[in-house]
């Protein structure tokens, strides 16, 4: 394991409460503005001050949206960073670090560096990540300048003091990683000339929230619950700009129920959660699908049963989605991959639960929401808005019977009509009744629109050609990166791959998409079961071959992946 000359990984490890996270918000537009490709995420445990956690940043010749194994250049501010890191080390890692912390564990990779020192003589502890970022800066060849510059913006409403405290530091830094020989300097990647101006960072979160917003979203409520909480804080921030309501409410249960009734009243309603706060909103859900209320759901997974590891990530919620709430009704599940399907199919899950009136879940992960990557302006679309509502005469009646199983959707106010709806069975007038021909009927019409749904589905993306590959590998969500950049790697016409955005109801296509059960097919997701690969079985009657499976709170890396599919083939070629 080495570096790959296109490709630069480093990792800074530090408690929490150290500042990993400032390190990262100092370099990442430093190393965009200087015309690099960048992705960064992020593991943290579930704990307000101490422990150990890392975010790696990538440097690369061309995008890259995947988390990778190997560390090319290592910054620890705690002992703990070797035990944690150390499977992820090459002979060549550099590695700066205090020689007291490693122990035993130092060695030629090590530099021996007075991170605790330097920030002293800038002014406290609490100036250690800027010295860092000096440190990097140097090593990899950008102007201390730059940062100065950068520097007095971040610091600019802390005071002066604060800010020439921030200049040394990182000058104190930067002056020591100059002084690091030749031979041992990394050589970054050529900065990419296609890079356009107008390219933006963001976060996940941040794309989801611009997809709301895109999309009308003028309600948001939510009973905190990382990592799903970003969306609310994103929206909340923003609402005075937008003319969004928000709402934290008591519980998740009052969540729901409030997006239910502000979406009664008209608004375009969205609640975000995660899985554990979903499971309480699971009675809510019936209740969309009964009075056939639109509400968008947002869901940031994070690994079970209970709390589990609340602040890592898993894909292990699909089933709850696709299950959830007594009865049965009609739904539409999301799982976007990148920044652009992230923007894109919130929009699409709004439009879909305006037009078919009900209930529709965005699965996200806390991979995907932190992950940080850059972004064209000319790929942020608007789609055309939806708000399917009709004015009501006075002969109104909101479950009317339809040739494709849609009533017009009235709202209280507009029109002389009574908007009257009901969560026991109920009649066109919205009047309960306990008529078992009525109920069949009923039962019809709100499953009829499944028939559209279907015929809409998001096509997913595919990857080379499944007509010809003997080995076609299917993810969904978050990742979509990593299956992209391991096909690269392996170059070999016996995969393609197919990377679902919708993961229910799923593209019509689907079989003939995975080769009608010509070769193999091999599912990558994380969770334990296999839950997408289950529903792929069901709604294809393809048989999965084989299926890569990860619930450890972690992401999958470049290299896992790709060992993986190179031993599928071995098997295949046996």
């Amino acid at each position: 394991m080495q570096q790959n000359p296109d490709d630069f990984s480093m990792v800074f490890e530090g408690a929490a409460g150290q500042g990993v996270q400032t390190i990262t918000s100092l370099l990442l537009p430093l190393l965009r503005h200087s015309g690099h490709h960048i992705f960064s995420c992020t593991e943290f445990m579930s704990r307000i001050r101490g422990g150990s956690n890392s975010t790696e940043i990538r440097v690369t010749g061309k995008p890259r949206r995947a988390y990778v194994s190997r560390i090319d250049l290592l910054l620890a501010l705690t002992p703990h960073a070797y035990e944690r890191l150390h499977g992820r080390l090459h002979e060549r890692t550099l590695i700066f670090a205090e020689k007291a912390q490693f122990g035993e564990h130092w060695d030629s990779r090590c530099i021996d560096t007075p991170l605790g020192r330097f920030a002293s003589d800038a002014g406290g502890k609490v100036y250690a990540n800027t010295v860092a970022v000096g440190i990097v800066l140097a090593v990899i060849g950008i102007s201390l300048e730059k940062c100065a510059e950068f520097l007095r913006e971040q610091f600019a409403d802390k005071g002066e003091e604060v800010i020439e405290n921030n200049l040394k530091a990182a000058r104190l830094g930067y002056e020591f990683g100059l002084q690091l020989p030749a031979d041992r300097r990394p050589e970054l990647p050529e900065p990419a000339a296609e890079i356009r101006s107008d390219s933006l960072m963001m976060d996940g979160t941040s794309a989801l929230g611009i997809g709301a917003v895109a999309a009308g979203c003028n309600f948001i409520c939510s009973y905190p619950m990382s990592p799903g909480t970003g969306v609310l804080t994103f929206l909340a921030a923003r609402s005075k700009t937008f003319g969004i309501v928000v709402d934290q409410a008591e519980d998740e249960i009052a969540a729901i129920n409030a997006g239910l009734g502000a979406s009664y009243a008209g608004a375009k309603a969205l609640v975000t959660t995660s899985g554990g706060g979903f499971d309480l909103m699971q009675e809510g859900v019936s209740l969309a699908g009964m009075i056939e209320t639109p509400i968008v759901v947002h869901i940031g997974q994070r690994p079970g049963p209970a709390t589990g590891l609340p602040t890592r990530t898993e894909q292990g919620d699909l089933d709850l989605a696709l299950h959830a709430g007594h009865g049965e009704f009609a739904r539409a599940i999301f799982a976007p991959g990148t920044l652009r399907e992230a923007i894109d199919t919130m929009q699409r899950a709004f439009d879909t639960a305006q037009r078919y009136q009900i209930p529709v879940v965005v699965l996200t992960d806390q991979y995907l929401l932190d992950a940080v990557s850059t972004i064209g302006a000319g790929e942020i679309e608007r789609h055309p808005v939806t708000l399917a509502i009709v004015e009501t005469g006075k002969e109104y009646q909101r479950y009317a019977f339809t040739e494709n199983g849609l009533s017009p959707r009235g709202v209280p106010g507009f029109g002389a009509g009574i908007v009257r709806v009901d969560s026991d069975e109920h009649d066109e007038a919205g009047l309960i009744t306990e008529s078992f021909e009525m109920r069949r009927r009923m039962m019809d019409k709100r499953l009829l629109r499944l028939q559209a749904l279907r015929r809409e589905a998001l096509r997913p993306t595919v990857i080379g050609n499944p007509e010809e590959a003997e080995i076609i590998a299917v993810s969904w969500g978050s990742n979509r990166g990593v299956l992209e950049e391991a096909l690269e790697r392996l170059d070999n016409s016996r995969f393609a791959g197919v990377h679902y955005a919708q993961v229910w109801p799923l593209a019509p296509d689907t079989a003939a998409l995975l080769g009608n059960g010509r070769g193999k097919i091999v599912v990558i997701e994380n969770n334990a079961f296999g839950q997408f690969a289950n529903l792929l079985q069901q709604e294809s009657g393809i048989a999965v071959s084989r299926r890569i499976l990860k619930a450890t709170g972690e992401p999958f890396s470049v290299e896992e992946i790709v060992e993986q599919f190179r031993e599928v083939a071995r098997e295949q070629s046996a």
